[in-house]
């Protein structure tokens, strides 16, 4: 249903609101940001009590609905998680903060002296789904670089995201800052998105963070600039010359340490050469986690012939199966003739998200690291870590899949533009 006037004039409302916001932010110091994080840490944390009951009726509604386990995780807030976000945003103050650096500066043979400088976005829009640990990071991610955030969260996270919002707000007005800096849309019909993504002159960035759907809608209907985050159909390839107690250790850590975001693994490529004896041990390591398998006929064939599927679900893999994004415990398993049709499979069903190479061959890892055409590539590593918490980062904006601007996890530089500060003594351009 199409939005009322009144609800298009009000998201419009809360922009200009981020706006007029965003000019004070931007002459905002350091320091000035990084008291207002820790105001913003406190209040979260103080009115933990409110986040999470509201948390719990999301939760409730999700599993009332049936959602399936891994989407009710990827919604859950609880006091551990609550203190990851406090982890984070101690994190974020310690970072240097890009804004004002200088990148480059030169002097040209008239005299005049050019400088490069990192500046504010000014509104960021960010658009997502059903984790509300985002509606933290990506605030957090914003305020610290001088950027105003406009939050448009699923309709299953609305309760907790309007707790969250609420206590963050709160501590940005003890720290003396606008509240406004951070708004939360509360109309969480679809054409709310349009009316974001339309707001040129208003929104200087959209980021999308969710499925292929959302990030497609945005994609195609944006009049502002987007950054593309990606879906994640993450591979693992475990080559002929694998340490096959480390394969097995990353494989199950990659698609079962936490199944339902975006850096997990969806697909296992295995080498024929190991193929007989990997498989095998994976299959009922991964089984020990409820994890599902859709097999190819060699990977089939070489199951069943160890008597895998009496103890492990394991389903042919149908065509769709090499290019799904499952979010949950269920991998697809493909065995490979060498390194060169593990590329090619990436290459064809790949996201540019996350792969990784298991392998002790250095010559079969370099090649994959170059070839393999992704935002991060691992050699002997769980693809889990492309997280901007993991890299060091505070936490992250999203995992850009594009390649111009940022690319991977999008921490404080990549919320940042650039302008040209030219210092002149009276030059006139002949």
């Amino acid at each position: 249903m199409a939005l009322t006037a009144e609800q298009t004039e009000g998201i419009l409302q809360q922009v200009r609101a981020a706006k007029a916001a965003s000019r004070t932010l931007a002459g905002v110091d350091t320091g000035r940001r990084n008291e207002a994080l820790r105001a913003i840490a406190d209040a979260l944390w103080q009115r933990r009590g409110e986040i999470l009951a509201a948390n719990a009726g999301d939760v409730a509604a999700a599993q009332a609905a049936g959602e399936a386990p891994s989407r009710v995780d990827r919604l859950l807030l609880n006091e551990r998680r609550l203190e990851q976000m406090m982890v984070s945003l101690e994190q974020l103050v310690a970072l240097p903060d890009p804004v004002g650096t200088v990148d480059e500066r030169w002097t040209r043979p008239n005299g005049l002296r050019i400088e490069r400088v990192r500046v504010p976005f000014g509104v960021i829009a960010i658009i997502y789904e059903s984790r509300p640990n985002v509606t933290v990071d990506a605030a957090a991610l914003a305020l610290k670089t001088g950027n105003a955030v406009v939050l448009r969260g699923g309709r299953e996270a609305l309760g907790s995201n309007a707790a969250l919002v609420a206590a963050m707000r709160a501590g940005l007005m003890g720290a003396g800052l606008p509240e406004d800096a951070v708004q939360l849309v509360e109309v969480t019909d679809r054409d709310s998105v349009d009316v974001l993504i339309r707001a040129k002159g208003l929104v200087d960035l959209a980021i999308p963070r969710g499925g292929a759907g959302l990030i497609a809608r945005v994609v195609e209907n944006a009049l502002v600039p987007v950054i593309e985050t990606g879906v994640g159909n993450c591979h693992v390839y475990v080559d002929r010359a694998a340490d096959l107690e480390m394969a097995e250790q990353i494989v199950v850590n990659a698609k079962v340490q936490r199944p339902s975001v975006c850096n997990a693994a969806e697909t296992l490529l295995v080498h024929r050469d190991v193929a007989q004896a990997f498989l095998p041990r994976v299959a009922r390591a991964l089984a020990a986690k409820g994890v599902e398998l859709r097999a190819c006929p060699a990977a089939l064939a070489i199951l069943r012939q160890a008597g895998i599927g009496d103890t492990v679900r394991v389903v042919p893999a149908e065509a769709a199966d090499w290019d799904t994004e499952y979010l949950d415990l269920i991998l697809a398993v493909r065995v490979v003739d060498g390194l060169e049709e593990a590329i090619a499979h990436i290459e064809r069903h790949g996201t540019r998200h996350s792969e990784a190479i298991v392998t002790a061959d250095e010559a079969a890892a370099a090649r994959f690291l170059a070839q393999v055409d992704a935002a991060a590539v691992y050699h002997n590593a769980s693809t889990r870590f492309t997280d901007g918490f993991e890299f060091g980062f505070g936490a992250e904006m999203g995992i850009s899949t594009q390649k111009l601007h940022a690319r991977g996890p999008m921490g404080l530089p990549e919320l940042t533009t650039y302008k040209y500060v030219v210092r002149g003594t009276g030059q006139v351009r002949s």
